[in-house]
């Protein structure tokens, strides 16, 4: 498997500004020549496995926030966006979007944006008679998905809300019963808590919050905490969300839902203790789901944002998909990155999860970069209360780099060494070069093809 260089021009030149060092002062420090340092920030060269030691030595630089980050996400939106039948003949090649992400992610960002508006565009004159019945027809991005990119490139960890989270839940450091803390929280603004069976989730009015019976525990307790949140934590809510500074209130109002979530979820499964436990039962789910009264859909999100500087976990992918195989959910604190449009790759495990309600499902899998990770993969059913209300279906999907393999319960019995193993997927056929792959669905972008009618296999083209 290919070493693949790391190129971290933009970073070191963060590291440098907070630090209010000198170029030839941070070269002397990292032991390199000022030529050799510049030449690094300017990703012209990449970064060496002494000046890595270094800056973790003499810096006490998280050397993790090399590799993640910012520029693995930009280069894989900006690939799936140039796999557009648009830019056929004029793709830049991988090198280049590589150096656009370090060196100009601000410029990056507005080619995907430009993209972007370029699809709805393209979408609404498909059903013109749609949309000539509508009015005032915006341009940009849609709410939910400048909401969803919000929390994806924050890396899904929002410290401030977190640490408040774990405030609240976790008082002087002792752990408090959810429940009797909301309880508590609401009596001194004169609200009285009731559960009772009705349709809806939760309702609120000026003097009484209603939880419904009809959901299940941990969906009770979750909705009670974001309630929470949005009566506790609203300045600090208020506040994240001008630093984001999204084009509409559609857009804010949403993520402000999305905060209170991740409040939620994080007062439910406190960052220190959660990542303990975490450590101590191997990642196991159903443990974890048991410990601390939560949903395995919450736990095996909750461990995708354990990123607090200082005190990471491990990186995890996590995802969530309809029985269609629309992504609804999606974050890699991982190289693995997710399409931005359609479904996921049809070899991954996730989607099987379907076929076998109720059991984990693992996988060794080796993305087209050479890269190899550990997917557990498991449905996830969410009943609505009564004979008469839908049942909702999804499939989520958790995972790491195999390195990592070893601190999860879930690969004891699997052989990480073993090269056929693997399972090979990609991430979007568009954008995936492999030649022989049996479900592949459209050619990649950056291959020519080779049309033989006198042969067939098991494609109608060959990839070059």
């Amino acid at each position: 498997m290919a070493t693949q260089k790391l190129y971290a021009g933009l970073k070191l030149r963060e590291t440098r500004g907070r630090l209010g060092l000198t170029q030839k002062t941070f070269a002397e420090r990292l032991g390199v020549s000022l030529p050799y340092l510049n030449q690094m920030e300017n990703n012209h060269r990449p970064v060496s496995a002494a000046v890595v030691l270094a800056l973790a030595g003499e810096f006490g630089l998280d050397v993790t926030e090399l590799t993640a980050g910012d520029a693995e996400r930009i280069v894989s939106d900006m690939r799936e966006a140039l796999a557009d039948p648009v830019f056929a003949d004029t793709a830049p090649p991988l090198a280049d979007l590589r150096l656009a992400a370090s060196n100009a992610p601000a410029l990056a960002r507005a080619f995907l944006e430009l993209h972007r508006a370029y699809r709805q565009t393209h979408e609404r004159l498909a059903s013109l008679d749609e949309a000539l019945g509508r009015d005032g027809t915006s341009m940009h991005a849609s709410p939910w998905e400048e909401v969803r990119d919000f929390f994806h490139y924050c890396d899904n960890y929002i410290d401030a809300v977190d640490r408040a989270a774990e405030r609240f839940a976790c008082p002087k450091g002792t752990r408090m019963d959810v429940i009797e803390a909301a309880t508590a929280a609401l009596k001194t603004r004169g609200i009285e808590l009731q559960f009772s069976d009705i349709a809806e989730f939760r309702q609120q009015s000026a003097d009484r919050l209603v939880i419904s019976t009809r959901i299940a525990d941990a969906t009770r307790r979750f909705q009670l905490l974001h309630q929470i949140a949005l009566l506790t934590q609203n300045d600090l809510l208020e506040a994240t969300l001008d630093l984001a500074r999204f084009q509409s209130d559609t857009a804010r109002a949403i993520a402000k839902i999305g905060l209170a979530n991740y409040f939620a979820g994080a007062a439910l499964l406190p960052y220190n203790r959660f990542i303990e436990a975490a450590q101590e039962t191997r990642h196991d789910l159903e443990r974890l789901a048991d410990l601390f009264g939560a949903s395995i859909e919450q736990v095996a999100h909750r461990l995708s944002t354990l990123q607090r500087p200082g005190n990471k976990g491990v990186p995890f992918f996590f995802v969530r998909v309809d029985q269609a195989g629309t992504i609804t959910k999606r974050h890699s604190a991982t190289r693995l990155q997710f399409a931005r449009f359609g479904g996921a790759c049809p070899l991954w495990n996730v989607h099987q999860a379907f076929e076998t309600p109720g059991r984990f499902l693992r996988q060794l899998v080796e993305t087209p970069d050479g890269l190899r990770y550990l997917s557990l993969a498991r449905d996830i059913s969410k009943p609505g209360g009564s004979f008469t209300a839908p049942v909702r279906r999804y499939a989520i999907s958790l995972g790491c780099e195999v390195s990592h393999a070893a601190q999860l319960v879930y690969a004891d019995d699997l052989d990480p060494s073993n090269p056929h193993a693997y399972q090979p997927i990609g991430i979007s056929c568009r954008i995936c070069e492999r030649r022989d792959c049996h479900q592949r669905s459209v050619p990649p972008l950056e291959r020519r093809l080779r049309v033989d009618p006198a042969r067939r296999g098991l494609l109608p083209y060959e990839i070059a």
